[in-house]
């Protein structure tokens, strides 16, 4: 019994919303922001895991997680976000904006925009998977409200899991299609630099058209908080581990990822969240 205890993976209704202390988080307008956006973006993840399981179709082991164990895990945690918005800003009507936000989306989720070999793709799989679990332990560690403190360490822990799956499968197509570092770094760097762009800027923009309709074309307003928000990640975020994840597919010896260590932690603290 302990063991499946153990192996049983968190669902919705671990979570107390009733537990919500509402006068922490109700007039965080940023953490309102942070949390919403990230509900749209993990309830849209069905867009790449179809893309996912296409590019990477006849690796059954590969397809067979992606579509029993990732895309449930990620849509997971897009409706316990979603529950957690609905509880305290239940004023907000999401299923409207996220609709909107939808629409949009799905322009930027197409199999040609993956790169262009499926080891290159598990490298960037990592990049991304580095990213979300930066996100919410950084959301984590910068609010004292329980629930969601408790929700975004489980989203955390879920994505420091996809990573490691995401990272074996890199290894044994790294082996397969014979990757030299150069073209692992260069994609690291590439998706790196993307992670901030289409997703989380589309992101921001419905919450804010839904949020607040008269600032929707107000295109300062939005950079202004799309700082706030990247502020608040980056100074709560774990820069070590964030690193050590980044760097890993790279596979350095230890004596060259010290040398390398600082200019690659600039190059995350001006890009990565910047």
């Amino acid at each position: 019994m302990a063991s499946q205890d153990a192996e049983r993976h968190w669902t919705i209704e671990d979570l107390d919303f009733s537990r919500i202390a509402l006068d922490k988080v109700r007039p965080d307008e940023n953490l309102f922001y942070l949390v919403t956006s990230a509900s749209f973006i993990e309830s849209g993840s069905d867009l790449y895991t179809h893309n996912l399981v296409d590019f990477f179709k006849g690796d059954q082991e590969v397809t067979d997680w992606l579509s029993q164990h990732w895309e449930l895990e990620e849509l997971q945690h897009g409706k316990a976000l979603r529950a957690y918005v609905r509880h305290v800003w239940p004023e907000f009507d999401w299923d409207t904006a996220y609709g909107n936000f939808l629409e949009e989306y799905a322009t930027y989720c197409k199999v040609e925009l993956l790169a262009p070999t499926r080891g290159l793709e598990m490298t960037a799989r990592c990049v991304v998977e580095t990213g979300t679990a930066t996100y919410y332990r950084a959301m984590a560690r910068g609010t004292t409200e329980p629930v969601l403190h408790d929700l975004a360490n489980r989203i955390a822990a879920d994505e420091v899991n996809h990573y490691k799956h995401f990272y074996r499968f890199f290894r044994r197509y790294r082996e397969q299609e014979k990757l030299s570092r150069f073209r692992v770094f260069g994609t690291i760097g590439r998706r790196t630099l993307e992670l901030k762009s289409e997703d989380a800027d589309c992101a921001i923009r419905h919450v804010v058209k839904a949020r607040a309709p008269h600032r929707a074309h107000d295109t300062a307003y939005v950079q202004q908080l799309s700082a706030r928000m990247n502020s608040t990640i980056r100074t709560n975020l774990s820069a070590g581990s964030t690193l050590k994840m980044l760097m890993r597919p790279l596979e350095l010896p230890a004596r060259v990822q010290t040398v390398i260590q600082y200019p690659i932690r600039q190059f995350m603290q001006h890009v990565f969240l910047r």
